[in-house]
């Protein structure tokens, strides 16, 4: 089994071999440019606010009506600077939603040189599939925030009249989003180190029980509502991609030896 870092010596590559001050001055550029594009994408986030807004007041109100019915949904404003830091947060959490693209493929970027160059040909596939990944994942958090409003509205009992404030909720509903997105990148990682070698599709089936406990915890880690509906929406989803990136491992290993059986016979 081997493992691979990016730019190891004796990879095949493009460029020269670099040394450790060439990784990190390489290291710092992909990270200013994915700073730089988060940064230029917050503009055009603060402009959309009033429908980013609206669109997260969504879930909440339809979890205050299940409970209230002649709930008004407004969110409840008591710092006066609040509005300002609303709208200041929603435009950050939007130009890095909006940035997403430039961040994975700087990602990729930084880790291709250390690959041989057969194993490159999938920079293109590796970025638009964790992108997909990422939205979907983003949009399941989206439309299970209502049920983790509600489950978190209930649980304080018909005593308690709750309003959360729009700081809060924002907060909340956007590291649900992240914590979705970054959880559905699991079978992209999978899939990844199976390509490069790094594990093997029967080392991950014999992992099953363990995995199945692994995705649990880290679905409770990452999820901030903590509430069971969400948790069961991540860790589901993760173990099924979990069974399908050994699926693919498999496929993929005997095509390869296929080809390789192939090129054998004609040679």
């Amino acid at each position: 089994m081997r493992f691979r870092i990016p730019f190891r010596v004796g990879a095949e590559k493009d460029s020269a071999d670099m040394s450790l001050a060439d990784h990190l001055r390489e290291l710092r550029y992909r990270l200013i440019v994915s700073v730089l594009a988060v940064v230029v994408l917050m503009i055009p986030a603060w402009f959309l606010y009033p429908w980013l807004i609206e669109l997260l007041n969504s879930p909440y109100c339809d979890a205050l009506v299940e409970v209230d019915p002649t709930s008004d949904c407004d969110f409840l404003v008591t710092n006066l600077l609040d509005p300002f830091t609303l709208r200041l947060r929603v435009a950050g959490y939007g130009g890095l939603f909006l940035a997403m693209p430039v961040i994975l493929w700087q990602l990729w970027r930084f880790i291709a040189p250390g690959l041989y160059r057969r194993e490159r040909r999938y920079a293109l596939a590796f970025t638009f599939s964790s992108l997909v990944l990422f939205v979907a994942g983003a949009a399941v958090a989206y439309f299970t925030l209502s049920r983790a409003v509600d489950f978190l509205v209930r649980i304080g009992g018909t005593d308690i009249d709750i309003r959360s404030g729009p700081v809060e909720f924002v907060r909340l509903a956007m590291l649900m989003m992240l914590a979705f997105g970054v959880g559905f990148l699991f079978p992209v990682v999978l899939v990844s180190l199976q390509l490069i070698g790094v594990v093997k599709p029967q080392q991950l089936s014999r992992w099953r029980r363990h995995t199945i406990l692994a995705v649990v915890v880290i679905a409770a880690a990452i999820t901030p509502s903590g509430d069971p509906f969400t948790l069961g929406a991540l860790s589901v989803p993760m173990y099924l991609f979990y069974e399908i990136s050994i699926l693919y491992g498999r496929l993929w290993i005997r095509r390869r030896r296929k080809k390789e059986a192939a090129a054998g016979a004609a040679a």
